[in-house]
C-alpha cells in the first residue's frame, strides 16, 4: 500500500471540500481563509503525487505534512477556533519550503 498517495489524495479531496464550503456556505475573513488553505492544499497534494512518482518520497511526505499543518489551522480558525492557532500555520509554510529545497537537491543529484 502506497499510503504517501494514498495521503495526497485524501489532502487533495479535502482541499475540494475546502474551497467548495469556502467558496458557498462561508464569507469574510473566513472565506479567505478557506480559500488560502484550500489552494496551498491542493497544489502540495499534486506536487506530492509527481514527488512520489519520481522516487522522491522524503519531498512528498513534506508536502502532505506541511499542507496539511498548513491548511487544517487555517481551516481551523475559519470554523471558529482561536485565532493563535494561527501561530501553527507557519510551520506548515516551513515544511513546505523545506519540501521544495529537498525536491530540488533530490533533482540536482540526479542529474
Amino acid at each position: 500500500m502506497n499510503w504517501l498517495v494514498i495521503l495526497a489524495a485524501l489532502s487533495g479531496a479535502l482541499a475540494v471540500g475546502a474551497g467548495a464550503f469556502g467558496a458557498h456556505g462561508t464569507s469574510g475573513e473566513a472565506q479567505e481563509w478557506l480559500r488560502t488553505g484550500a489552494q496551498y492544499q491542493m497544489i502540495h497534494a499534486v506536487v506530492a503525487l509527481v514527488a512520489a512518482q519520481m522516487g522522491a518520497k522524503g519531498p512528498g511526505w513534506l508536502f502532505v505534512a506541511g499542507g496539511a499543518i498548513f491548511a487544517v489551522t487555517l481551516y481551523a480558525m475559519a470554523l471558529g477556533a482561536p485565532r493563535w492557532l494561527g501561530a501553527v500555520t507557519p510551520i506548515g509554510g516551513t515544511a513546505l519550503i523545506a519540501g521544495w529545497l529537498w525536491l530540488a537537491w533530490t533533482a540536482a543529484r540526479g542529474s
